[in-house]
């Protein structure tokens, strides 16, 4: 069974956690209008938004596909790391 990668985007973007309710949902807007062209491969799974920085978990088949959504959408990389294995608190046991 083939398993999508998953990947790591660090995107920076000076004042991101300022970002107003109103910004945030068009950045997403355009996310998703981009996505949907892109086809189905490629899913946004979630974003984290900090000080200067929006880290965004992404499942796609390669990392060019994530970079054909970056330039789409006008979204700044600064870098994309695949997720070789998750951790968490369970790991432990």
């Amino acid at each position: 069974m083939y398993i999508m990668p998953k990947y790591v985007i660090e995107r920076t973007l000076p004042g991101a956690g300022q970002l107003t309710q109103e910004q945030l949902k068009g950045i997403s807007q355009t996310s998703c209008k981009v996505l949907e062209d892109l086809g189905p491969q490629i899913n946004w799974v979630h974003s984290y938004v900090t000080g200067d920085k929006i880290y965004c978990v992404y499942i796609s088949p390669n990392k060019e596909l994530i970079e054909e959504h970056a330039k789409r959408g006008n979204f700044p990389i600064s870098s994309i790391n695949e997720v070789s294995t998750v951790i968490d608190p369970v790991t432990s046991e």
